[in-house]
């Protein structure tokens, strides 16, 4: 059941590198998030099948938020934050993943949240350091960031249990990123820097991995993943990316990386999705509407 979200996980722990090392200052942000998103959307676009004008507009408004806006709070963040604080505050994602969860579903979990606290505790033993600045407001942005991504994969796992429909859930998808192509086109178009385009045969070449593979094949596979788990283990594994990209960063690219928070912090998040799924999970209905 959980073959997707450690594939993705291991798929995406590569992305934030290859981000951070050739394109982050070198290319306009707005334009990096678009073309990641239009070239997912030309992914599924071919896959397009007639359905429900609601349901279309259901996973336009999921790929909206889930993508559109939260790329809006998550880029916004840098200029209130530094880089640390940023990953700081991201941390918290689990805890919206479960509470939005129980909030769909009219109950309360208490074993989930706790399993999902774990989790973060884990994430904070990797990525914790000091932060120096009033940032508050920061915070809140970072915040916004982590409910755009949490609601998005949880409003798509809840769409999909609900709905009743025979066509597999590739034939649905690219709604979702037309949702999310409309609000980042407004934004390129608002806020890029026309100067700051890719202008080497490396940054294109991310570029088309990251929209092709990482977003359009990711974003796919993890929202899948989603239905077919709990939330609380989708909750835990919100933060197994931490571990994964800093094993890659440092494997790769050399980059310093505490070895024995990494160590200590990775096994805290692996006992608590052992924890999670030997004592707290309980059986719940899961959907499968196939690829």
């Amino acid at each position: 059941m959980m073959v997707y979200l450690v594939g993705i996980t291991l798929l995406w722990a590569f992305s934030f590198s290859l981000i951070g090392v050739y394109l982050a200052g070198q290319v306009d942000s707005y334009f990096s998030v678009f073309m990641r998103v239009a070239l997912a959307a030309l992914v599924f676009l071919p896959l397009l099948r007639p359905i429900p004008l609601k349901l279309a507009g259901q996973l336009m408004a999921l790929g909206a938020i889930q993508l559109g806006l939260m790329y809006v709070f998550y880029f916004h963040s840098f200029t209130l934050l530094s880089v640390p604080e940023v990953l700081i505050f991201t941390i918290l994602t689990p805890i919206y993943v479960t509470l939005i969860h129980d909030l769909l579903k009219r109950r309360f979990r208490l074993g989930y949240l706790l399993t999902a606290l774990l989790a973060v505790i884990g994430a904070a033993i990797i990525r914790y350091s000091p932060v120096e600045s009033q940032v508050f407001a920061g915070f809140l942005v970072v915040q916004g960031a982590n409910l755009c991504f949490a609601l998005g994969q949880v409003g798509y796992k809840t769409l999909i249990e609900r709905t009743a429909t025979n066509l597999p859930q590739r034939y649905l998808f690219g709604y979702f990123y037309l949702g999310a192509l409309a609000v980042t086109l407004v934004l390129w178009l608002a806020f890029g820097n026309m100067d700051k385009l890719p202008t080497t045969h490396l940054q294109w070449g991310i570029l088309v991995y990251l929209g092709v593979i990482a977003s359009g094949l990711g974003y796919f596979l993890w929202n899948k993943g989603a239905t077919l788990v709990d939330a609380g283990t989708l909750a835990i594994m919100n933060n197994a990316l931490i571990p994964a990209g800093l094993i890659v960063n440092l494997l790769i690219w050399n980059r310093d990386a505490d070895l024995i928070r990494l160590s200590i912090g990775g096994g805290v998040l692996l006992v608590s999705l052992l924890v999670h799924e030997c004592w707290v999970k309980k059986p719940e209905p899961v959907a499968d509407s196939g690829c």
